[in-house]
């Protein structure tokens, strides 16, 4: 524990260049947004549709982006707000590139800059205060590391209930390259935020999506295994270890990129509510140190309450713990990669943003959830025809 925070201390150090300094309040970074929203409407009426576009994206990656604002919305008001600002500069975008009458692209851009004002009004009328910091470091440590210690908690306690105890050091190893890893990340992403925002959405996507197809494969791998000949071994008292290499590493590669892709967006997050604090930087450490004990407590919990479970259910409350995060990443790196201008934003109605789930308002984020859900119905039904094939064991 006491490494964790050192870490986080070193990073905060290191990353700590506060670019919202140079701004009193959040109402002050609004107006230079709001002054180039009007630059890329004008650019817009003129017929220069690349260059508008362009302009949305100095107000999403230069200000919203680069000087914390989003990190500092998700922090003090909701995931699910700073989602639908987010998408809200898609869709501007989105107008723009279909050449849509001027009345639309201008009450678009319209209601972005509403959206930021509303954020930044209520940002701006909170008083700093020893609890308010002490709160926002809690939630961005519990928020951004749950999801990977529950990944790794499973896991371990996954090998542990199947008599690999042997194979835990290997996830173990997994998840703390991860948090070396994530220090290379954050430094990188701080330089190409300087550089190129869209950079650090595209390989924050890419490093989701790759999440998806392990934690995927190692979901449904569980639950073979608590289905086939191993099981009836097991009940029988006969168990060996039966992991193979590849087994093993895709283990811990799912711990790897658990931690991994929480670590050096972990990072960012503290550099924003860092940069944005003017006092009581002491609660921002009491914060980060409750957070990691409440996560440790998280992990135990996990780790010995689930060696009373019986084998075969533990199995499989596993395997659909692990598809759910499936799910949630797919969502959010689908999003990232809409951030980046790789994927396209075709809104859906009738459905809000739930951030924590990965579940957005678009057919590119919802298209591959749907497809992981009808897969692992197929595949669900599959492993029920081949069981029935299986003679019992007496």
């Amino acid at each position: 524990m006491r490494k964790i925070i050192a870490l986080f201390l070193f990073l905060l150090c290191a990353f700590s260049q506060p670019a919202f300094a140079a701004y009193e309040t959040w109402n002050e970074v609004v107006d230079e947004m709001e002054a180039v929203s009007k630059e890329a409407y004008v650019l817009y009426e003129k017929g220069d549709i690349k260059a508008a576009k362009n302009q949305v994206d100095v107000i999403y990656y230069k200000y919203y982006e680069k000087l914390g604002f989003e990190k500092t919305v998700m922090a003090y008001i909701s995931g699910n707000r700073a989602a639908t600002v987010e998408y809200q500069f898609s869709y501007a975008k989105k107008a723009m590139t279909a050449q849509s009458p001027k009345e639309e692209v201008k009450a678009s851009l319209d209601l972005l800059v509403k959206y930021l004002r509303e954020d930044a009004n209520q940002l701006d009328g909170k008083r700093e205060s020893a609890t308010g910091v002490f709160l926002a470091a809690l939630l961005i440590i519990t928020r951004e590391g749950f999801e990977a210690i529950i990944i790794v908690g499973a896991i371990i306690a996954y090998l542990i209930k199947s008599g690999n105890r042997d194979k835990v050091r290997a996830v173990y190893k997994g998840a703390g390259i991860a948090l070396l890893a994530s220090v290379v990340m954050a430094w990188i992403l701080n330089k190409l935020t300087a550089a190129s925002g869209a950079n650090q959405e595209i390989i924050e996507g890419v490093t989701m999506l790759i999440a998806v197809i392990v934690l995927f494969y190692v979901s449904n791998w569980m639950v073979s295994k608590a289905e086939a000949e191993e099981w009836s071994k097991y009940i029988a008292g006969k168990v060996q270890s039966s992991l193979s290499t590849g087994s093993v590493f895709s283990l811990a590669f799912a711990a790897f990129l658990a931690v991994f892709r929480e670590g050096a967006e972990t990072i960012l997050f503290y550099k924003a509510l860092h940069a944005g604090t003017e006092t009581y930087f002491n609660m921002i450490w009491t914060g980060l140190g409750t957070g990691c004990v409440i996560l440790v407590i998280i992990y135990l919990l996990i780790r010995f309450l689930s060696i009373k479970l019986p084998l075969k259910p533990f199995f499989l409350g596993t395997s659909i713990l692990l598809f759910l995060m499936s799910i949630s990443f797919a969502g959010a790196g689908v999003k990232e990669l809409q951030e980046g201008n790789l994927v396209r934003v075709t809104p859906v109605g009738g459905i809000t943003s739930i951030d924590i789930l990965g579940i957005y308002p678009t057919v590119e984020t919802l298209l591959p959830q749907a497809i992981l859900l009808v897969v692992t119905v197929l595949i669900f039904v599959y492993q029920r025809r081949k069981r029935k094939k299986v003679p019992a064991h007496t």
